[in-house]
């Protein structure tokens, strides 16, 4: 077999295979026979039909069979006897393969480029300084004021501006969105106890004005005319008439904010108690996304510093991950992503940027940790799964379990490893609070 590697760019390889005739021509035989011994052809008893018309009436399947075969070990072979390594699966090309020929194609593939992460000890982060004032305190306090309130049914009055509407609702475009790729139904949706919070800033434009003054039983029609830059594109410019019927108004009671309210929300003495937990738990929360914003700081540096070509394999994977992210995100929320109004090749596209970013700074720290030796002991991987049993609620064993049987282990461990490389550059880099 006759092989050869072309270096098409700095993560890019070509491999150019020819495969001798009496290989594929051993190939062909052996296929053949098995032809033979199960082909059904008039005028033949099963397993008498001559070779040649064997061969002849299969002709094309037992090339691409014959192909399907050699292809791939070719592919093994020919890598294995280098010291390539392909990211992903090579895409093979231009396969030519004919009785009494050689069988030839070329296979292109990424690989990882050399990195030197040069110097990584002279990074200049910026963290925001962090302070939590009376208003978020109160804010924050306000949200916990929020749960704990009670929708009560209100009778005798007309809708006011923060009661709560059950409607039954039909809604139908009368004008198509401004986006012309967006080919809205004009047929009529209908909907049942729908919960309208009457000021909410979901609420379309206009929608609150023409409830405000019903009563529990009456009925409106009304057109709704949405701005261009509404922020759900698929009404972005469009009017929708609505036909709604008023079933049930509540008004929303909150709880006084007072000692006792603090005992119920909590192992509280006070309601002093409470808010200065509330004040706490804020500034552990903003100190949190300082932190990470340094971190971000730092991998976006670190991106920036890499010259040369990325795999687009890789690029490819991330953007891959990011889908799945958003995916698993929105069936956590009982939304099904099929039937999301969400381009995903858009949002692929979207993606691109910060993906190739992401890439670049995980080759660096995959370089750093390489060049700081930079080793896991069993304690790392223990006390991962411990923290994340923790955060899921199962038990370590089971977590554990399940890392192995999916064979991410590898990729556990990659991970940990390119934490204590950002560890490491963060301890050693100048960090102003500004």
């Amino acid at each position: 077999m006759k092989t050869d590697f072309t270096k098409i760019s700095e993560c890019r390889q070509e491999l150019s295979v020819e495969i001798p005739a009496d290989t594929v021509e051993k190939a062909i035989e052996r296929l053949s026979k098995g032809y033979g011994r199960t082909a059904k052809i008039p005028g033949f008893r099963p397993g008498k039909v001559p070779a040649q018309v064997i061969r002849a009436r299969f002709r094309e399947q037992l090339l691409h069979d014959a192909a399907q075969e050699l292809v791939p070990k070719a592919v093994d072979d020919a890598l294995a006897s280098s010291a390539l390594t392909p990211i992903a699966t090579p895409d093979v090309q231009d396969v030519n393969i004919n009785e009494g020929q050689p069988l030839t194609f070329r296979a292109t593939f990424d690989t990882l480029p050399k990195i030197d992460p040069g110097r990584y000890d002279d990074f200049t982060l910026r963290q925001t300084p962090v302070s939590i004032d009376e208003d978020a305190v109160n804010k924050a306090m306000d949200q916990l004021q929020l749960r704990a309130s009670r929708l009560d049914p209100i009778e005798g009055r007309n809708i006011e501006h923060g009661d709560t509407v059950t409607l039954d609702l039909e809604r139908r475009l009368v004008k198509q969105p401004t986006d012309s790729n967006n080919d809205s139904s004009t047929e009529p949706e209908q909907h049942r106890d729908v919960s309208v919070e009457i000021g909410h800033a979901s609420n379309p434009p206009g929608f609150d004005e023409e409830l405000i003054g019903l009563k529990v039983g009456d009925t409106s029609s009304f057109t709704v005319a949405f701005p261009e830059d509404y922020e759900v594109s698929s009404f972005a410019g469009a009017e929708a008439a609505y036909e709604i019927e008023v079933k049930q108004v509540r008004l929303r009671v909150l709880p006084v904010l007072d000692d006792d309210f603090a005992k119920q929300a909590g192992d509280f003495e006070n309601l002093a108690a409470l808010r200065a937990k509330v004040e706490t738990d804020l500034n552990q929360q903003a100190e949190t996304e300082a932190k990470n914003d340094v971190r971000q700081d730092l991998l976006r540096q670190l991106a920036g510093r890499l010259t040369t070509d990325v795999p687009e394999a890789l690029i490819l994977q991330e953007i891959e991950r990011r889908v799945e992210q958003l995916a698993r995100h929105m069936m956590n929320q009982n939304i099904d992503p099929r039937e999301a109004n969400i381009d995903w090749n858009a949002f692929r596209e979207q993606q691109r940027v910060a993906a190739t970013e992401a890439v670049r700074s995980t080759l660096m720290l995959d370089a750093i940790v390489s060049r700081e030796e930079i080793n896991l002991t069993d304690e790392d991987i223990t006390k991962e799964i411990e923290h994340q049993a923790e955060a899921s609620g199962r038990a370590p064993s089971a977590v554990r379990a399940f890392i192995e049987k999916d064979g991410s282990i590898d990729r556990l461990r990659s991970g940990l490893a390119r934490e204590k490389a950002i560890e490491l550059l963060l301890s050693r880099s100048t960090i102003v609070t500004a």
